[in-house]
């Protein structure tokens, strides 16, 4: 049962039996809070086609609608606006429904694949603040096209070559002294991204002391030593040096070690890894297709490019005059390996906003070679992550790790999850204490980071992120332990099945199904706008309603056998749908807080 589609037709019926007009499609929207009813049907566009008030109007179709319709129990006209009380059997019914369906809101698009890639991490430096940003959105917009029936792949490109890897191995060479993750006491990405500071720390060092020495600040930059060193690094990279290629992979190896860590700890994971190590001169070949097609042009010096000022771009580099790659190169060759690797209907790629016009340029020319995927590659991008001190900076050591964040945040949800407690986590072992602070510390962090709408810049703040009573994940992680501790208690008293049909309902159990009936709406917007802030910002809603139901209502002392029933199935309804709606999030709930 859809109450606002039925509605909508029964709408249509009214006018077609009181006016003998086919007005198409009815269109409602939610009733206003200061008035009663739950829909709104607005009768101003239908003054001048039935000769009527909009005020008349709204009378005559709500008395028919109460006359002959079972899904209105009252409704109230106010000027032009109608609005629509919903009988408390169409909502039961509606309830019964959703209650019977282990899937509620799942999609169904069978037969429609996508491709998610999402992390792209440098071996430079360990996960951060801004990588969790994009783990966790691409991560929830994974789960969210799976249930909504997409055949979905998630990737992810490692970026593990070129001159800021060569950085790293540089700094190890000369001060690393042998140093392993197990000599350090750290996780082997952690350790790299230290050499990484102080090879910056080293060369703005050098820099400086030219610049002392006569050097303009730019010739300095480029003729440093240590970049010298570094440039000639990967030249020998580059050519197979078997030194550097074996230094190369003991360090990459190490920072795997360390990703897989991170990726475990957050629970996320790939269907595919790419490699820019081996993937970087795929495009190669593709420039000389667009170079056979007139596609791309050839400049004196021998750089290929191609004009996109058509498009409102600019021209734009494809190869470098030496025949080396660009970005945008390897870019052509990985987007078509990918494409043959899994043929999906779709490609995505969740890159912050500081890439927009590199996307843009990247479909453009596959649009210009006649890729027959071209027209289904989508950017989502997004909005940095900022802390309270400010932008943060790999180079200088002023980003916050994502393995500290977290163990930030779930301290804070310990600490915040112990007071709310008062003493009834003692019943917890030390073992079921750490996996529930790591539950709410993640709900915590998460959530946070995904109710912002994704293009939107944000700024992250641990101690608001653990609140168990603003709109965090803590909160509706707690509702959903309410629930069922609840459901419990209940258990002596055979948890039904199904309401009772007879049963009067109260407003707020009435919003409460509402709510429900909402979550397949939500999924489906989310899915289609890639944006899981509207499923947090829903299961919020959701809990909130809850909440508003328990404090206004008994549930486990009602007198009444009908409402109890009812009541119990409407709560084991509300926790069901937080679990959905926060796993596609790719945040757990407890059983018990």
């Amino acid at each position: 049962m859809d109450i606002q589609e039925d509605l909508s037709k029964a709408i249509q019926r009214a006018i077609a039996d009181l006016y003998q007009q086919d007005m198409g499609e009815v269109t409602l929207q939610p009733t206003k809070k200061e008035f009663e009813g739950t829909y709104t049907f607005v009768t101003f566009p239908l003054t001048k086609t039935l000769r009527q008030a909009p005020a008349q109007i709204g009378q005559r179709i709500g008395a028919w609608l109460v006359d002959n319709s079972d899904l209105v129990s009252a409704f109230n006209v106010v000027q032009g606006f109608l609005n629509l009380s919903i009988a408390d059997s169409a909502w039961l019914g509606l309830l019964g429904e959703m209650a019977g369906q282990p899937d509620y809101g799942a999609g169904d698009k069978r037969g429609q694949s996508v491709m998610v890639e999402f992390s792209s991490p440098n071996t430079n430096k360990p996960l951060h603040l801004g990588h969790l940003r994009n783990i966790f959105l691409g991560d929830s917009v994974s789960r969210i096209l799976d249930f909504s029936g997409y055949d979905v792949t998630k990737t992810c490109i490692v970026n593990d070559r070129g001159v800021h890897i060569c950085k790293s191995m540089l700094a190890y060479r000369m001060f690393g002294n042998d140093e392993t993750p197990a000599s350090s006491g750290l996780k082997g990405d952690h350790l790299i991204g230290k050499y990484y500071v102080l090879f910056d720390k080293a060369y703005k060092a050098q820099v400086a002391e030219m610049v002392v020495e006569g050097s303009t600040q730019e010739g300095a930059e480029k003729k440093a030593p240590l970049m010298q060193e570094v440039q000639q690094m990967l030249r020998l990279w580059e050519q197979g040096d078997p030194d550097t290629v074996a230094l190369w992979q003991k360090l990459n190896n190490w920072v795997y070690a360390g990703f897989d860590t991170t990726y475990q700890s957050i629970g996320v994971s790939f269907d595919k890894t790419y490699y820019e190590s081996n993937t970087y001169l795929l495009g190669k070949e593709v420039v000389e297709e667009g170079l056979d097609k007139g596609v791309f042009y050839r400049k004196e010096d021998s750089s290929v490019w191609i004009d996109l000022t058509d498009e409102g771009l600019d021209q734009k580099l494809v190869l470098r005059a030496d025949g080396t790659s660009v970005y945008i190169t390897q870019d052509l060759g990985t987007t078509d390996m990918k494409a043959a690797d899994f043929h999906t209907d779709r490609q995505i790629w969740v890159v912050g906003n500081e890439q927009d016009y590199h996307f843009k340029v990247l479909f453009a020319i596959l649009r210009r070679l006649g890729r027959p995927y071209a027209n289904e590659l989508y950017h989502l991008s997004y909005g940095m992550v900022d802390l309270p001190t400010g932008k943060m900076k790999s180079r200088e050591g002023t980003v916050v790790d994502a393995d500290d964040l977290i163990a930030e945040t779930v301290a804070a949800a310990a600490t915040a999850a112990d007071e709310a407690a008062k003493g009834k986590l003692a019943a917890f072992s030390d073992t079921e204490k750490a996996e529930l602070f790591h539950l709410l510390g993640m709900g915590a962090l998460k959530y946070y980071l995904l109710k912002v709408d994704p293009q939107k810049r944000m700024q992250f703040n641990p101690a608001e992120s653990v609140d168990l009573h603003g709109n965090t994940g803590p909160y509706i992680q707690y509702v959903h332990a309410r629930i069922r501790s609840i459901l419990r208690k209940a258990e002596e008293t055979n948890l039904p099945d199904s309401p009772v049909a007879t049963v009067v309902l109260d407003d707020v159990e009435q919003q409460l199904i509402f709510w429900l009936s909402q979550f397949p709406l939500r999924v489906s917007e989310a899915a289609q706008d890639l944006a899981p802030s509207y499923i947090a910002q829903y299961a919020y809603d959701l809990a909130r309603t809850f909440n508003q139901f328990y404090d206004k209502l008994s549930i486990l002392k009602e007198e009444d056998p009908k409402k109890l029933r009812t009541r119990l199935v409407l709560a084991k309804s509300v926790a069901e749908t937080i679990k959905r709606a926060m796993g596609l999030l790719g945040i757990s709930v407890p059983e018990q807080m």
